[in-house]
């Protein structure tokens, strides 16, 4: 029984169609056997593939959309991936590449609202129980420290610790123009021997 289930959102639809698995016991209500799926984005040609190139899709998208959320804007998927995406402008370009010969990639440029529209279809499939793909998705890990250094600004990392050295060597400079004081109890200095009053100089 041909099994098909539809995911939209504002600006995208994702059609999937499939079959359950029945040499594993799945139900009749489980799409474990994709045969083929739709991605349809509001003004642009309707998207088709197998499995492999979902997969793909999904590779890419969702860490790349966790990366902006944390404010670290990276391209994901290299010059030979069936789909990568990276910042652009004010956007963001999406590049697919067909697995037929002499086809040319097909290159999208998404704003923020098509970015999310796309990104929601995408968890709904993740997230649906009755799909049950072996997508292999790896699991969200942590940010690395220096990902997360890299979105600030070199010069704003820069500014607090330049700014306490030189209040350091501020307060050093003003600190030996103060004199010390002496110990109580220690000899003063002798005072300028200075001749009687009314005196005058030996003739």
């Amino acid at each position: 029984m041909k099994l098909t289930y539809r995911y939209e959102s504002t600006n995208a639809r994702l059609q999937l169609e499939g079959l359950p698995d029945v040499s594993i016991g799945q139900g009749k209500e489980v799409l474990g056997i994709l045969t083929t799926w739709q991605l349809t984005l509001a003004g642009r040609p309707e998207l088709e593939g197998r499995r492999e190139h979902l997969l793909a899709l999904m590779e890419v998208v969702l860490p790349y959309a966790r990366h902006l959320i944390s404010g670290v804007a990276k391209g994901f998927g290299g010059p030979t991936s069936a789909v990568a995406i990276e910042p652009r402008d004010d956007g963001h370009r999406l590049l697919l590449r067909s697995s037929q010969p002499d086809t040319e990639p097909l290159d999208l440029q998404l704003d923020d609202a098509e970015l999310a529209d796309l990104v929601r279809c995408l968890d709904q499939v993740r997230l649906d129980w009755r799909v049950q793909l072996p997508l292999g998705i790896p699991a969200a890990q942590p940010l690395k420290r220096r990902e997360l250094l890299e979105r600030v600004p070199l010069a704003q990392r820069l500014a607090a610790p330049l700014c306490g050295a030189a209040a350091v060597a501020l307060a050093a400079s003003f600190g030996l123009m103060v004199p010390t004081p002496r110990p109580e109890g220690s000899p003063q200095p002798p005072a300028a021997a200075s001749a009687p009053a009314g005196s005058g100089q030996p003739r």
